[in-house]
């Protein structure tokens, strides 16, 4: 998997408000937002091909977003 940059991840926590972010922390959360990134775009999709269409859009995101 791991399509995420760590240092990205990283920045996201301290933008967050940590102080300080261990590369193991940064490498949990870059699993965790993956994941769940995968099932929204595996759900869109769905919504998709439900549509009849072959163009994911963004309300396929959003409605995934608001069905998970």
């Amino acid at each position: 998997m791991a399509e995420l940059p760590i240092a990205v991840v990283i920045r996201m926590i301290r933008d967050a408000g940590a102080e300080r972010v261990s590369e193991d922390a940064g490498m949990a959360l870059r699993d965790v937002l993956e994941a769940k990134a995968d099932e929204i775009a595996k759900k869109a999709i769905s919504l998709t091909n439900y549509a009849r269409r072959r163009t994911v859009k963004r309300e396929d995101i959003e409605e995934a977003v608001k069905e998970l």
